[in-house]
This record gives C-alpha cells, structure tokens and sequence, in this order.
C-alpha cells in the first residue's frame, strides 16, 4: 500500500508531527509513505517531496492579502505536485491542511474528481467548509451554514484587507470538495464531526480520530526546569501556543499576573519577541521551542498545564501534558474539553475567569500528586499515536478493499 499525503508542514508543528507519525504508521506496516509538504520540514523517515518554495508562498500570501482568494494561488507549484502524484500513482491520497499558502485547490480537487483513487482528508480546524475563516465560535458566526458573505473575520487568518470574497470563496469550496466522491472526512474532536455534519460537507463519509502523540517521548522526564529559573518553591502554571493570538485566550494570563500572590509562576512558551516585551514582568516569557526534550521537561515540571483557548479543535498540548503527569485546566471550547475527564484536570465555562482561576486554585489544594498517575494513564489508554494511527491504517485498508469491490 503506497499512501500520499499532503500537509502544509512536516515533522514540524502539531499537523506536521501527525503527518510524519502517520507516515511511521505505514511503514510499519510494509506500506511506502510519500508526504509532500507546503512550508516548514524536517528530517522525516517518509520520502518527501517540497511543495513551491518561498517566492510561491509569498504571491500566494500577498493575493490572499489583497484578493481574499486564498487557496486559488501557487498554480505551478500545484500543476507540479500533480505530476508527482500521478509519476507514483498512490493507492491512498491523504490530506492534511490545504491552507497555508502552498496550494490551489481548484486545480487540485479537479485533479483528484477524476483520480479514482480513494481520498482522505483530516480537518484540524474548520477552514474546509467556511468562506474564509478557520474557526468562527469567537465571534459567534454561523453564515457557514447556509452561505458566506460579509465575513466578519476578514482581518483574521487567512488576512484579507482590501476586498470581501468569502462568499465566492464558499460557493467554489463547495463546488469543488463536493465534487469528490469517493472523499472520507477526518475530523480529529467529536466537537468537529458535529460541525462538519452541519456543513455542506455532510452528505460525505465522515470517521472521528482524535489526534494522537509520542507517549514515549512525551511522558515525565525528572528534569526539574524549577531549578533553572529559580522557581522551586512556586506552583508553576504553564501556557503554550504558536501563536499565542486572540483566540488562544493570552488575556487571561495576563489578568491572572495581577491578582495571583507571589506562591504562584505563570510561564508560558512561544510567544514573539513583541508579545514578550508587551508582558507584565511577573511572567516568565519564552519563544517557540521544536526541542521536544526541552518541551517536555517544562510539561513535566509544571504543576498544572492551563489552556484557556476560546475556539480550538482537539489541542495536542492537553494530551502532551497529560503524558507527562501534569493536570490539564481548559475552557469547554470546541474539542479542547475532550482530552480531559474529572481525574486529569478540570474543565470550566468559556471566558470564565473566576472559574479559571478557581480551577487552579483547586489542583494547588488537591495537590499534582492527585492527577499524575491518572493523567499518565489516560493519555496511554486513549492517545497513544501507535492506537489513534493504526485507526487510520484501518480506515486505508477499509476503503480499499471497498473500492475493489
């Protein structure tokens, strides 16, 4: 079995670690595993292939800024993934993220209605089935429901400033991704299912897999990055997004710095040089890490792991945390909840900041101790990459053998 994804990144970020474990998962089985990747990439023990390069990705990202047509661009780079994909002729395309400022999905869903070759597409967020947006519970809009226009996003990811094409956009993604037929969507939260079910993406095939990770690698190290700052005696609450924007809830870290006593330590990880100038100083304030080793040690001395997230799908950080014993504090946003039961950490309403704080409150009083060995567990038992992959591996030979029929 040769499988062929696509992502917009590889071995790098959480879409781009799926991806690469994916690929492990299928050459643990005999399979070849292709993974053609749009921006960043690293060693990876698939064989991959570059989609465009930086010039591509800048006409892409500046059309997209002036045009909100994202998505419609890099023609050549795409017209050249299609030769590769055709020079391999898969038995498998699987699809990651298409946005990104590395593909047009025009002449790719073209491509791929006439391919014949089962297609697979995972949805980490909601890109797929709006007019512009990747996710819309911020702003409470539901236009992608019936039909985008007017988008009050457009100053959000993917930026537009200078012309409103969300309904065109819309009408064409629907147009195009429904003119795939034998399409199998993989939200990666039951919270997405539900939604992607509401879309006009629902008359497809539609399998639930919740994002997996490396419990080997991510699982309690010993290594106390206490000492290290000079922390041992405070309870250490630990924060970590890339990037740490308006929908990751930084706010309420920083109203917390102001009213939390000197017995606490907010820390959090992958902040821009601007966003750590701009933050009280009671904060300690670090940049993006891709050292794992030094992810985990921070996971595993933390005494508890808060995601105030405001719209999210299934964040790998709650189950990263939870590999490494630290009790998760989250607001009941999208799919973040789901990582999460009354043993592992504590789940509040979202914008909640009394609730929040009381949350944390609470873990101090119980003590880490209480969720570690819980946490450990649930994150073994529910979200080891080896299980939630080998469900893709099973989805891949279910189809097949459907499709031979």
């Amino acid at each position: 079995m040769t499988v062929f994804q696509i992502s917009s990144e590889l071995n790098i970020g959480s879409v781009g670690r799926i991806a690469e474990q994916i690929g492990e998962a299928v050459l643990a089985k005999g399979g070849k595993s292709i993974i053609a990747y749009g921006r960043e990439g690293a060693a990876s023990k698939s064989s991959s292939y570059k989609i465009g390069d930086k010039v591509d990705f800048y006409i892409h990202a500046l059309g997209t800024r002036f045009t909100d047509r994202h998505g419609f661009f890099s023609i050549g780079a795409t017209k050249k993934l299609i030769r590769e994909i055709e020079r391999i002729n898969p038995d498998v395309i699987h699809m990651q993220h298409l946005h990104g400022y590395y593909i047009n999905i025009e002449l790719l869903f073209n491509f791929l209605a006439t391919f014949g070759k089962p297609i697979i597409w995972t949805f980490h967020d909601c890109w797929s089935y709006t007019g512009h947006c990747a996710y819309y519970d911020l702003v409470g809009c539901s236009k992608w429901q019936t039909e985008c226009g007017h988008c009050p996003q457009l100053g959000e990811y993917p930026k537009a400033f200078f012309k409103d094409n969300s309904r065109r956009n819309f009408l064409d993604k629907k147009r195009l991704f429904n003119s795939v037929k034998n399409l199998t969507i993989v939200p990666v939260s039951k919270w997405l299912e539900k939604e992607v079910r509401k879309s006009f993406l629902s008359s497809h095939r539609i399998k639930t897999i919740q994002n997996g990770i490396d419990v080997d690698k991510f699982r309690y190290s010993g290594n106390n990055i206490k000492t290290q700052f000079n922390i041992e005696d405070k309870f250490v609450i630990l924060g970590v997004a890339n990037p740490w924007d308006t929908r990751k809830g930084l706010r309420f870290f920083i109203e917390m710095a102001s009213s939390l006593t000197d017995r606490f330590q907010i820390v959090l990880i992958g902040l821009s040089k601007r966003q750590i100038a701009e933050l009280p100083p009671n904060i300690i304030a670090l940049k993006r890490t891709n050292n794992i080793d030094e992810l985990v040690d921070f996971y595993s001395s933390a005494d508890v792991f808060v995601n105030p997230t405001l719209e999210d799908t299934f964040p790998t950080t709650n189950l990263e945390a939870l590999a490494c014993g630290t009790p998760v504090v989250t607001f009941d946003s999208g799919g973040s909840s789901e990582a999460v039961d009354a043993g592992t950490g504590i789940v509040v309403r979202q914008k909640d900041s009394a609730s929040l704080s009381e949350a944390i409150f609470e873990i101090e009083r119980n003590g880490k101790a209480y969720y570690s060995s819980n946490c450990k567990e649930r994150a073994r038992n529910n979200f080891k990459k080896e299980d939630r992959f080998q469900d893709y591996i099973e989805l891949y030979y279910d189809i097949l053998n459907k499709s031979s029929r």
